[in-house]
């Protein structure tokens, strides 16, 4: 009986040779083979020596006749388990990989941890604001001077934000040094008097009409119906830069905006289109579309600042509306349109607390879009609306119609709708193309399954079941 053998060796012609050997010359490993002559050189021990091309032992050979999948020489079972030829991982990159893994999910987990507080902080502070101005209003109904003296507050973000950097990267510039560094985002030459009103004085104006109609229409409407109605202010930024910045089109935030104006329309048409409810539906509108412009033209005109820029310029604003604006709460007192007492009747506690709310508003929305997802600070806008609701029911005893809920409702829907991302239809489809793979497979193996069992009790039966094609 013969055992073919293939030796595939290096003769004087680099040809390569095919030997014939009894079955009792065979090479195992472990044992010695006595060397053959003629032109091909044996192999001397298959468990120690290495062959010219690199074949190790019998089932090395073995693999290579059969045309094994994937064979590389060298690759044998047994010599993987010693790890003696192994190109393997060791334990000690496996330890990294598996260290670098854990650190990664860690911070996202501490991330997204982050981003749920922040939410939770953003929601809280927006409905604290709201339903601090309507207790203000019972005392004090002065909505443009607690509208500049709040803008007022912008000055102290960019000594807040300096005051953190310091403490986290313990740098050691000036104040004057950061502030002048920061000044980069009115252009290469810093911040000029020319450069100051003219970048300024838009923004801020935009800033303080936001503001004021937003306190104008909570005198006319409960806080959910306004903070629901400023929700709005995502379908005009959407279709603002569709026209302007030709960013592009999406056919589920267009809907998105309809839904929006649709829950506007039912809105002002809950208590009939006329009164102070059409009135303070208005106000809202126009706060929320001041402040879709205010966003877009930022984008436009000063693009994507990080957030010590966005700190001075806050700042700067501040410090434009204390400079320029100040004139107009004299006019309006002169003129009795908004007409107050001494200063100490004045109910600073409730405008210090209304001040210090929106401050740490504006706050937590730019630094939460640094630290966190943006999209949780957009969500923790859209929770005021059920937190105001909740203040409202349980402190104010307001009833809500069936029609203000159903708008209220529709807006936020449209709100949700406009934070897809522009991928969303692509990750969509992909991620159902996965579920129905799936679901093939396991229909699959369900079938097979199934034809296995059928053939094991026909062969029991003395039958055979032969499968149709």
């Amino acid at each position: 009986m013969m055992s073919v053998e293939e030796s595939v060796l290096e003769s004087a012609g680099d040809e390569p040779c095919i030997r014939l050997e009894p079955l009792s010359s065979a090479h195992l490993p472990g044992n010695k083979a006595t060397p053959t002559g003629g032109n091909c050189a044996g192999i001397m021990d298959s468990g120690q020596k290495v062959t010219a091309n690199g074949v190790h032992d019998i089932e090395d050979r073995i693999l290579r006749i059969t045309g094994y999948y994937g064979y590389n020489p060298g690759y044998s079972s047994h010599r993987r388990e010693d790890g003696s030829e192994s190109h393997a991982e060791t334990p000690g990159s496996e330890t990294s990989g598996e260290s670098r893994s854990y650190q990664t999910c860690t911070n996202t987990a501490l991330k997204v941890l982050g981003g749920l507080l922040m939410v939770l902080c953003v929601s809280s502070s927006w409905v604290g604001t709201t339903q601090v101005v309507k207790v203000t209003f019972q005392s004090f109904s002065c909505p443009f001077f607690i509208s500049w003296f709040s803008s007022n507050w912008n000055i102290l973000f960019f000594p807040i934000y300096y005051s953190g950097h310091v403490v986290i990267t313990r740098e050691k510039q000036t104040p004057i040094q950061k502030f002048r560094e920061c000044s980069r985002l009115f252009g290469e030459d810093g911040m000029t008097l020319k450069l100051f009103v003219k970048r300024t004085a838009p923004f801020s104006i935009l800033w303080t009409l936001t503001n004021y109609l937003y306190l104008l229409a909570l005198k006319k409407l409960t806080a959910t119906d306004v903070s629901a109605l400023y929700c709005c202010h995502k379908a005009f930024v959407f279709l603002l830069s569709w026209i302007v910045l030709k960013d592009r089109f999406m056919g589920v935030r267009i809907v998105a905006a309809i839904m929006a104006i649709t829950g506007i329309v039912m809105m002002a048409y809950a208590d009939g289109f006329h009164g102070d409810s059409f009135v303070g539906v208005a106000l809202a509108v126009g706060s929320a579309s001041t402040s879709a412009l205010y966003k877009v033209l930022f984008k436009m005109f000063l693009g994507s600042a990080n957030l010590g820029e966005v700190a001075h310029f806050l700042s700067t604003m501040g410090f434009f509306n204390l400079i320029f604006i100040s004139c107009v709460p004299l006019i309006l007192y002169f003129t009795k349109v908004e007409h107050w007492g001494s200063l100490s009747s004045l109910p600073w506690g409730y405008l210090c607390g209304l001040a210090g709310l929106w401050l740490v508003f504006n706050i937590l929305v730019h630094v939460g879009v640094v630290l966190t997802y943006p999209i949780l600070i957009s969500i923790g806008t859209l929770l005021s609306v059920p937190g105001n609701a909740a203040v409202d029911v349980l402190k104010h005893e307001v009833i809500f119609s069936v029609v203000r809920l159903a708008a209220t409702c529709i807006i936020c829907l449209g709100f949700l709708l406009l934070l897809l991302p522009e991928e969303w239809d692509s990750v969509t489809l992909r991620f159902l193309a996965t579920i129905a793979d799936k679901k093939s497979e396991e229909h699959g193996e369900e079938l097979t399954d199934s034809s296995v069992q059928t053939r094991s009790r026909s062969r029991a039966n003395g039958t055979v079941s032969i499968p149709l094609a």
